[in-house]
């Protein structure tokens, strides 16, 4: 086992989740629940198979992961987070925040997934609690969609779509993400070329402010 051999937790929390890949596995997980190996592939582009290999045994090591097999009649086996994972999720909402001004530089070729929203979005208000729950549909071009729920003051999400949105944004990954993460005002993003269709006011709801 690499470590810093130092006694001091930040130290020893590297020593188990600071390699490379680490922490985007625990962010796939946290956004998608179970997973296969291949779920994690291609949540994961530009990984090769035998470093996910290397990545998942090692957080199994360390009490983060385990595996089960998948129920029948998928014959297949599913890493989930423990709930000493599932506690490194605020660790990676931090990280989100603190990495939002590094996204208005250019972004070149660089892959997006519209799941990848899932930790920030599980970190945005509802300032409305009082009203009605609503649900919003997410849909990066060119991705797949995500639903943000909100119900009573808490923000729920989950892939994949809803026949009626309160409201539905639609358009370039860079617009929803600037957004959703407060770095980018909604009457902006729609004059740059984000689609808002349905309520509005929905939308206002949880962005920040």
């Amino acid at each position: 086992m690499r470590t810093y051999g130092q006694y001091c937790g930040i130290a020893r929390a590297l020593d188990t989740i600071g390699d490379r890949w680490t922490l985007l596995i625990v962010r796939e997980l946290l956004a998608l629940g179970p997973c296969r190996h291949t779920d994690l592939r291609n949540g994961l582009p530009g990984i090769a198979s035998n470093l996910l290999v290397d990545r998942l045994r090692e957080l199994e090591q360390a009490g983060l992961i385990r595996r089960e097999a998948a129920p029948p009649p998928v014959a297949t086996t599913l890493f989930s987070l423990t709930d000493r994972g599932r506690a490194l999720e605020p660790v990676l909402q931090e990280l989100s925040r603190w990495g939002v001004p590094l996204l208005r530089e250019p972004t070149g070729n660089d892959s997006f997934r519209t799941h990848w929203l899932t930790v920030p979005a599980r970190t945005l208000t509802d300032h409305r609690p009082d009203q009605p729950a609503i649900a919003l549909q997410l849909h990066a071009d060119g991705n797949e969609d995500l639903v943000v729920e909100v119900k009573d003051g808490s923000v729920h999400t989950h892939a994949g779509r809803i026949d009626h949105p309160t409201a539905s944004l639609a358009g370039p990954h860079q617009l929803l993400a600037a957004t959703l993460l407060g770095d980018l005002d909604l009457s902006a993003a729609v004059q740059q070329g984000l689609r808002l269709t349905g309520e509005r006011q929905a939308v206002l709801r949880i962005l920040p402010r």
